[in-house]
């Protein structure tokens, strides 16, 4: 493979990028952490939401979480959103 074409250096996701997080002992944890990861999957970067949330992409514990949001962005007309949501819920 070209040398043009690897990136040496890459590591997970972008430590740049901040979440809005509340504790993660915080009821509302679980639901923050869903969006944190449709969010950045719609950025092309879900390995830092994945570092920041401590879930993997697809975790089933989210999963009622990522339903509701499936549901709002249909009905919001956010297709992107509902496509991700769909996907994460496969």
């Amino acid at each position: 493979m070209s040398r043009a074409f690897v990136k040496e250096d890459a590591g997970w996701g972008d430590p740049g990028r901040r979440y809005s997080l509340p504790a993660r002992n915080d009821p509302g944890y679980d639901e923050a952490a869903a969006e944190a990861l449709l969010e950045a999957a719609r950025a092309g970067d879900t390995g830092s939401a994945e570092s920041a949330t401590g879930y993997y992409w697809g975790e089933k514990q989210l999963r009622p979480f990522v339903e509701r949001i499936l549901a709002r962005a249909e009905r919001e007309g956010d297709e992107r959103l509902a496509q991700l949501a769909a996907r994460f819920l496969r």
